[in-house]
């Protein structure tokens, strides 16, 4: 799958990533408050551009074990806010993950759900996957609301699943099928 870029909706244009979102980018990955649940910790600046290095290709997936990687970024500004990222499990079990990560100032304004949306849109109807699933550190309740909103459903807690950062983690699964995305699409 190779979309057409960059891709618009109603306030925002989820594009590929360019060397020059360096700072934005690096903001994004330096602060402890966004890294918090995830499984990387804070990024020095080179850590940042050879993570923002291996992105600008990653805006398209030819098999499973790819990553798709889009950078949002608010068409009333231009500023890149983050980047939404849908993983390609299984071609056989037509089986994806979707993740994304904004700038806290960016946060309540519901940027998350509508680069979201667009991704699973993509999943389900371009890539034509069956399944698309949302994972996170169960502490972590606003990207679980946030998946919410999108539709998906509540699968399952796994207790201490993961160490991650020095410690267990429990980790939450949400999930959406490809009927469940047509049923919101109605």
């Amino acid at each position: 799958m190779r979309p057409s870029l960059p891709i618009e909706t109603d306030r925002l244009l989820l594009r590929a990533y360019r060397l020059d979102d360096f700072d934005v980018f690096h903001d994004i990955r330096s602060r402890p408050d966004v890294v918090r649940y995830l499984y990387f910790d804070v990024q020095s600046p080179e850590e940042s551009r050879e993570s923002l290095a291996k992105r600008v290709d990653q805006w398209y997936v030819e098999k499973e074990g790819e990553a798709l990687i889009l950078a949002v970024e608010r068409k009333d500004t231009g500023e890149l806010i983050g980047d939404v990222v849908l993983f390609w499990h299984s071609e056989v079990h037509r089986r994806g993950e979707l993740g994304f990560i904004l700038h806290p100032d960016h946060h309540g304004h519901g940027f998350g759900a509508e680069a979201a949306r667009e991704v699973l849109r993509l999943g389900f109807e371009e890539l034509g996957l069956h399944r698309v699933e949302g994972r996170c550190d169960a502490r972590n309740t606003a990207s679980a609301r946030l998946l919410e909103r999108l539709g998906m459903r509540r699968e399952g807690l796994f207790l201490e699943n993961e160490f991650v950062k020095g410690e267990w983690c429990d980790e939450l699964v949400l999930a959406m099928l490809d009927r469940e995305w047509k049923g919101t699409q109605a």
